[in-house]
């Protein structure tokens, strides 16, 4: 059984899916003032997962235009919501099976990480908490986008957090 806190990030996945179900191409691509567009979210969090879990946990780059294209601060563009949906499903796919093996330990270890400022020590357990919020802030940035694009019927949040993603002690 994957560490608990896998558990959340896997829920947080599928509730991000979850808000993203009937979008067309027109309107993920649809920029709202100084809002990135959708399908550049997607993009975005996909590099998130990459750079956390694949380069730091496991040095590989599946996707290396997500770097460029998608980082924190990147120029913002309206990417093609399919390309963005593979690169993401690309991603989390090759991430979890690295994501299943994490223990508590795993998690709590301190790693250096050098960074555009200099080196930084971070632990996994931080990581996918940072990653976990990271899709619940644009998770309600994109239903409001959804909103003021005039969607209507949109799903409600948190969805069956009790059943799939219930409290567990680690």
């Amino acid at each position: 059984m994957p560490h608990p806190l896998v558990v959340q990030l896997r829920f947080t996945r599928t509730e991000w899916q979850r808000a993203l179900q009937g979008l067309t191409e027109p309107d993920a691509r649809h920029r709202l003032g100084p809002m990135n567009c959708i399908s550049w979210n997607i993009g975005h969090l996909a590099w998130q997962e990459q750079r956390y879990w694949l380069w730091r946990g496991q040095e590989r780059v599946l996707v290396p235009q997500l770097n460029d294209l998608f980082a924190y601060g990147a120029v913002a563009s309206t990417p093609a919501l399919a390309e963005m949906w593979s690169a993401w499903q690309t991603i989390t796919q090759a991430s979890d099976r690295w994501l299943d093996t994490l223990t508590t330990q795993q998690l709590q270890q301190p790693h250096e990480f050098m960074s555009e400022d200099g080196p930084d020590v971070y632990t996994f357990g931080s990581l996918m908490q940072r990653v976990i919020y990271h899709y619940w802030y644009h998770t309600g940035e994109n239903m409001a986008i959804r909103q003021a694009l005039g969607h209507i019927n949109l799903p409600e949040f948190v969805g069956d957090i009790d059943r799939e993603a219930p409290y567990l002690p680690h």
